[in-house]
């Protein structure tokens, strides 16, 4: 069993048939995903971040969205620049990025 310390759930707009389509998506969420991706392995955290593509968290004026667990830590509004900032200073350094929290 792979040990994590952190997993990245980036809502990516996924609709059930597997389609993408909707607010977080068209706002370039999937390129958030593979910057997250990118960052963690700059950063060699590759075997302690996971990071999952999910559906709608249903509050998509703030999107696109990301939430960290374990700590349940909620990031809004987000844009590729934001990913290296969440990686460095939470991930690595274990503080939340309070501007972006929603």
């Amino acid at each position: 069993m792979v040990e994590i310390k952190h997993h990245i759930f980036v809502c990516t707009s996924c609709r059930l048939n597997g389609q993408q389509k909707g607010f977080c998506y068209s706002k370039n969420s999937v390129d958030i995903v593979s910057k997250f991706m990118e960052a963690t392995e700059e950063y060699d955290l590759s075997g302690e971040v996971m990071i999952t593509n999910t559906g709608c968290f249903g509050i998509c004026d703030k999107g696109p969205i990301a939430v960290v667990y374990p700590e349940g830590i909620w990031y809004g509004n987000l844009t590729e620049e934001c990913v290296e900032k969440i990686v460095e200073e939470h991930l690595v350094n274990g503080q939340p990025v309070k501007e972006l929290i929603i």
